[in-house]
């Protein structure tokens, strides 16, 4: 193996681990932080929406603190796919689904752990002087249903494998060009079908809810991702021309070819 070949395998590897790492720190974090539901319009400081489906919904755009964070997700599957094609999306999916479900055996576990003596002592207290349970907050907080974890490594797995299908397909069509359709198109329609399964294993299967609710709710979700897919398209030229810049223009284009070719890095 002459230098060329060493220093490129080097970048390549290199490029695969940082992405991985965001993808994989990104997508635990989601999970975790993903109990707090947050009033978008809250955020922006506009009033509720009040959109009534059905006839007897009425929704705001109440989201998961997990979707602040989720599009980092999105991005940098388009951008391990125009790199390192499916089998590199593959892997890191595969990869990702394991550490997470490994993350909410560890949390459950520890959740069962009895709480120090000390501990609830010192934080029996909230700032304003009312009881406060450390061990219970602690709890609610971490602790999530089996059918919504359940839902959700379902829901992004079959996200993943669909975005990466569609992406492909369209890059056969654009070639190198056009990258923000490719990336764009992918993530809308993965994010659909991510946007109805995981609400529907979650709270259809294993919950209470109802196909009306389901489809409400999911159309709430599946507005901010369409949204946040469109705004980020910006960033994820950033991201190609920031990897450009550090495998070089010979480099780039032979790793994006095999990528395309499905000889990705394995």
């Amino acid at each position: 193996m002459d230098i060329s070949e060493k220093v490129y395998q080097s970048k390549k590897t290199n490029l695969f681990i940082i992405l991985a790492g965001i993808f994989l720190t990104n997508a635990i974090l989601a999970e975790i932080i993903g109990v707090k539901i947050f009033s978008g319009e809250g955020t922006i400081g506009v009033a509720p929406a009040n959109w009534t489906f059905f006839g007897d919904y009425i929704l705001d755009f109440n989201l998961t603190a997990g979707a602040v964070i989720w599009p980092v997700v999105f991005i940098t599957t388009d951008i391990i796919n125009e790199y390192f094609g499916k089998k590199g999306v593959r892997q890191i999916s595969f990869i990702t689904v394991a550490l997470i479900a490994y993350a909410f055996i560890v949390i459950s576990l520890v959740t069962k752990l009895p709480p120090a003596t000390f501990w609830l002592e010192v934080n029996a207290e909230d700032n304003t002087g009312n009881p406060f349970n450390i061990d219970y907050a602690f709890n609610t907080i971490f602790r999530q249903g089996l059918g919504i974890i359940i839902g959700s490594l379902i829901a992004f797995l079959i996200g993943q494998l669909l975005d990466v299908y569609i992406f492909q397909k369209l890059r056969r069509i654009t070639g190198s060009k056009m990258i923000w359709l490719r990336a764009t198109g992918s993530t809308l329609v993965s994010q659909f079908i991510d946007s109805f399964v995981v609400l529907g294993i979650a709270f259809y299967v294993f919950g209470n809810w109802s196909i009306e609710q389901i489809i409400a709710v999911g159309i709430i979700n599946y507005l901010y991702k369409f949204s946040v897919a469109i705004a980020l398209t910006p960033l994820l030229y950033l991201g190609h021309g920031l990897i450009d810049r550090y495998l070089g223009k010979s480099f780039a284009e032979r790793l994006t070819a095999e990528a395309s070719g499905d000889e990705s890095f394995t």
